[in-house]
């Protein structure tokens, strides 16, 4: 290890330096820990958690995209991706439709509800 102090040295000067390894995982998990609180507060103030706030976003723009589709683009396992779905869908923000070309295949689109939630919105995740 370098004499060069760390980023998580430098912003919790309190903390003693574990390698470079275990500093970028403990900034990891204090990542996912601020996520996980503002996640919290969002249901709470705006009624969707931070990860159905991302599906949100991103079906607002890819009208018509397709579960398999949007898994890929945010990086979740479609079987995690069905729950958030079904609970958008079932809330009215989402519209689930039927595949012309693939009747095996859903594809989503905002209704007007999740429309008013798809723009930038004060106490969001990614407003911090």
């Amino acid at each position: 290890m370098t004499n060069v102090q760390s980023e998580s040295d430098l912003t919790h000067p309190g903390l003693p330096p574990l390698g470079d390894a275990l500093d970028f995982l403990r900034l990891v998990w204090a990542v996912d820990h601020a996520l996980q609180r503002r996640s919290k507060s969002m249901a709470a103030a705006l009624g969707i958690t931070g990860p159905q706030r991302l599906v949100i976003r991103i079906v607002g723009r890819f009208p018509g995209v397709s579960a398999g589709r949007l898994a890929r683009i945010i990086l979740l396992h479609p079987s995690t991706l069905s729950g958030v779905l079904k609970r958008l869908e079932s809330r009215g923000f989402l519209e689930r439709l039927g595949d012309p070309g693939d009747k095996r295949r859903a594809l989503f689109r905002l209704t007007s509800k999740g429309r008013a939630l798809d723009r930038k919105t004060a106490g969001t995740i990614e407003a911090m």
